[in-house]
């Protein structure tokens, strides 16, 4: 059931974020979310069976690696960003193709 806790909250953020967007228009506020694949953290490398969830991770990901912290950084630094003034209600996805198969 975990799993499915997860994969609800992820589509929960995806819709609250085109909600947020929306409703906030008026006021010059932006909303949009970012959803990185697998970056390797403190984190990943701690969970129980994390070199078998690395290895799937990787082996279904078109790049063949991971993100690097930096790369998830960079993406928010640019909706951050004036040059995204008229960004709104957008997924930014950082997954190295996994979700374009």
């Amino acid at each position: 059931m975990n799993g499915t806790a997860y994969t609800a909250s992820k589509g929960g953020s995806k819709i609250y974020t085109k909600g947020a967007a929306v409703e906030l228009a008026k006021d010059n506020i932006r909303v949009n979310s970012v959803h990185p694949g697998y970056v390797e953290t403190p984190m990943t490398m701690q969970m129980k069976g994390s070199d078998d969830f690395k290895k799937g991770s990787l082996s279904s990901t078109p790049m063949g690696r991971g993100a690097k912290l930096e790369e998830i950084a960079y993406g928010v630094l640019f909706l951050a960003s004036d040059e995204s003034s008229y960004i709104t209600g957008s997924e930014l996805v950082i997954d190295g193709g996994l979700t374009a198969q």
